[in-house]
Formats: structure tokens, C-alpha cells, sequence
């Protein structure tokens, strides 16, 4: 969770470092717009953490009981390919708006 917090409070500070171009301007648009781009970045980095979890689990799994491995590596890929899916969908959807 440690790790979490860091990269998070990193993504803010980086942010908010390339947004001060935008900050010095003079115009009455919005300071950062959260763009498709935005939200395409959020779905990849929700996705990959979502799979990388779920790969973490199914090869401990597969090591503490290996006669159920390939019931594992099914579940796993079942897993995988609907987060896959769920994925697309939300960056057709940021690549729409």
C-alpha cells in the first residue's frame, strides 16, 4: 500500500509540475482538463494492476497446489480476457469523449 501512496502523491506531483504552463496563462478556460487521454492513462494503469494481481495469485496458488494448476491457469485466463474487455470498452469510451 506503501508503494501505492508513493506512485499516486508522484502522478500528482507531476501533474501539477506541467500543468504551471497552462497555470500562467491568462485565459478563463479550465486549469487542467481531464482529457480522453486522462482517463485512457487511468484505465490502462487500473487494468494492468488488476491483472498483475490476479497473475500474483494464480502462480502462488499453482505453488501451493499444483494438481489444480490447470484449473488455475483457466480461471486466470477467464479473468485476464474480461478485464481485457472491460478495458477496451472504457478506451473506446475515452477516445469517443
Amino acid at each position: 500500500m506503501n508503494r501505492m501512496l508513493q506512485l499516486v502523491c508522484l502522478t500528482a506531483v507531476v501533474l501539477l509540475t506541467t500543468a504551471m504552463p497552462a497555470m500562467a496563462q491568462e485565459t478563463h478556460a479550465p486549469l487542467i482538463a481531464f482529457s480522453g487521454a486522462f482517463g485512457a492513462a487511468l484505465t490502462i494503469m487500473g487494468a494492468a494492476y488488476g491483472i498483475g494481481k490476479i497473475g500474483a495469485a494464480a502462480v502462488e496458488s499453482m505453488a501451493r497446489q499444483p494438481e489444480v494448476a490447470g484449473d488455475i491457469r483457466g480461471a486466470l485466463l477467464l479473468a485476464a480476457a474480461l478485464i481485457e474487455g472491460a478495458t477496451f470498452f472504457a478506451l473506446i469510451v475515452c477516445i469517443i469523449s
